[in-house]
């Protein structure tokens, strides 16, 4: 599937904030755009504002009814077994940290962790972290080693990445699509190569757990996390048009059976079972649910992807938000099917016209194969801060900097270690794709004009410097 038709596409977008104010937003890797719908829902949310597992009111029993039912969607979206699989964090961050915290007593003297160069550094300072600098303290040590990419169309070095993996290999941690490189690992051989290193597991398993950073791959693709086969897989809502705070950690219901919380207290404690001589924890999933959580972005990220199958019309029989009825898997699929050819079409139609810049160059992976749905280049001669600065000052909303892909930067010897990245989604259009190339060619031909121009701070100003063309 390609770029929406034009009316499927403005109507689209005319759920959006943004347009109102001729905003070219093109830094979706980082975070989307909610629409006005969701703003709307957590206005109405406080209407029966109250704390979940918490009291007998009404309204406490109609938050909490609807905080119960946004885990069920959230785990019929990513193919989850049940929500007795999912916790919810802040950010796809302290997913991560969730899993290394409840897994790090585990490690033995002599483990090893294998992650990659590939890795945001959510999904490489945690590990770095335990490996030398918590679990030294307590005489363990636990070996962390990094696979290689290919330097020119970055793909993972699945040679180097199986010969790093053996009989001490208890996890494997991997993202699911570069934020830099645009690299979509092939999970099903990280799977097989987790495998192959018959690491005895505390259950009596073989092989290497696997955790997947699917942050990016969230955002564009309809996450199977039972066909991932991942044993935990990491992902933040607002990479796909929710609004900032949740995110979400996804483990095999064996692994929540039995890894300790990453946080104590509050309601992850069973009814009344505290002891001076024991604790009793909460039922799943509320055993990893310390505390008063973020209760209205749960709902509203939940809500928000029922809004998306109503958006991209991926099911012309009924509507989806602010119900909670079971999700119609295929309605997903379609929906997901949607956003990804758009996001892919828009992608390529933005490398095409990039790649045809004298002295630009696009990092990772090649014009026409699959990659997440972004495009990270440097100009030879030009500094991408001052690049993504004189994009903006022409009201395209870029990203320059390591993107927390420093691992990547540094092994490609980027000096600095930066680039210049534009990232699309659903609402994004040809027309802004091509305002992009536009920009990017004006600013590498005329550097001086944008020296000293001001940002845009308003719509009309906007209009006025996108209006150029």
């Amino acid at each position: 599937m390609g770029t929406l038709a034009s009316r499927e596409l403005e109507l689209i977008r005319s759920q959006f904030a943004f347009g109102l104010r001729e905003r070219i937003v093109t830094n979706n890797a980082a975070s989307t755009q909610p629409p006005l719908a969701v703003w709307e829902l957590l206005r109405d949310l406080s209407e029966t504002y109250e704390n979940v597992h918490r009291g007998q009111s009404d309204a406490s029993i109609t938050t909490t009814a609807a905080f119960e039912a946004s885990f069920d969607t959230i785990a019929a979206w990513i193919n989850a077994p049940s929500r007795l699989t999912l916790s919810m964090h802040r950010s796809t961050t302290e997913a991560i940290n969730a899993a290394m915290y409840s897994l790090m007593a585990d490690f033995r003297d002599g483990d090893n962790v294998v992650t990659t160069l590939l890795e945001h550094n959510s999904n490489y300072v945690p590990w770095h972290a335990m490996c030398r600098e918590i679990l030294p303290r307590f005489g363990r040590h636990v070996e962390l080693r990094l696979a290689r990419f290919d330097r020119e169309s970055g793909e993972l070095d699945l040679d180097h990445l199986a010969s790093l993996v053996d009989a001490r290999t208890k996890l494997v941690c991997c993202s699911g699509g570069s934020n830099f490189l645009g690299t979509k690992p092939p999970l099903d051989r990280v799977r097989a190569i987790a495998d192959a290193g018959a690491y005895a597991q505390p259950d009596g398993r073989r092989g290497a757990l696997l955790l997947v950073d699917a942050a990016q791959l969230f955002a564009s693709t309809r996450l199977d996390v039972q066909a991932m086969d991942a044993d935990f897989v990491a992902f933040s809502f607002h990479k796909l048009l929710a609004p900032f705070g949740v995110g979400v950690l996804y483990a095999k219901e064996v692994l929540r059976e039995t890894l300790p919380p990453f946080l104590y207290g509050g309601d992850m404690i069973a009814d009344g079972r505290v002891f001076p001589d024991r604790v009793e924890y909460n039922e799943l999933p509320w055993k990893f649910s310390a505390g008063t959580p973020n209760i209205l972005g749960v709902i509203a990220s939940a809500q928000t992807l029922r809004l998306i199958v109503d958006l991209v019309g991926a099911d012309p029989v009924r509507a989806w938000f602010r119900t909670d009825d079971p999700l119609d898997p295929a309605a997903v699929d379609a929906a997901m099917r949607t956003v990804a050819g758009h996001a892919a079409s828009l992608t390529q139609r933005a490398m095409d016209g990039l790649c045809a810049i004298d002295g630009l160059h696009v990092y990772g992976v090649p014009r026409g194969s699959e990659r997440t749905p972004l495009v990270a280049f440097n100009v030879e001669g030009h500094s991408p801060f001052d690049l993504a600065r004189a994009l903006n000052a022409q009201g395209v909303e870029s990203r320059a900097g390591c993107h927390c892909a420093t691992l990547a930067h540094r092994d490609l010897e980027l000096d600095p270690a930066a680039s210049c990245r534009v990232s699309f989604t659903v609402y994004n259009s040809p027309d802004d794709v091509d305002r992009v190339i536009s920009a990017v060619r004006r600013a590498v031909d005329d550097p001086g004009r944008f020296a000293s121009m001001p940002a845009p701070v308003a719509g009309a100003a906007a209009a006025t410097v996108t209006s150029r063309g």
